[in-house]
């Protein structure tokens, strides 16, 4: 892996949803896989549901690449807690940016003529 400062955030994107959401659940704080799994869905109002195995898969790649990192903070014997990187917080403010343009974008084109 090269150094983080030196890595594009807009390589990765467009980024899963699974990733983007896991990504935003360790914004503002340290969580562990569980408490990542049920901030996902309080927050989308269980509009999004992780399976365990899709949570593991986002947080094996999200370390592979250096999106998050294991935190001592909220970690114990059973359980890891994670945390974002500062680069892992770069990649996910270009997906919100991303994001936000194709939505500028479509209110554009869909909105009625005249209005």
């Amino acid at each position: 892996m090269t150094d983080a400062h030196a890595r594009d955030p807009l390589a990765l994107l467009p980024l899963t949803p699974p990733l983007f959401h896991v990504l935003l659940s360790l914004a503002d704080s340290d969580k562990h896989g569980y408490a990542i799994l049920k901030e996902v869905e309080s927050r989308t109002a269980g509009e999004v549901v992780l399976s365990t195995g899709t949570l593991y898969g986002v947080i094996k790649r999200s370390l592979a690449e250096g999106l998050i990192r294991a935190s001592a903070a909220g970690s114990d014997e059973r359980r890891t807690a994670y945390r974002l990187t500062a680069f892992g917080r770069k990649v996910a403010l270009a997906e919100t940016e991303r994001l936000r343009a194709i939505v500028a974008s479509a209110r554009q084109l869909l909105q009625e003529p005249g209005v």
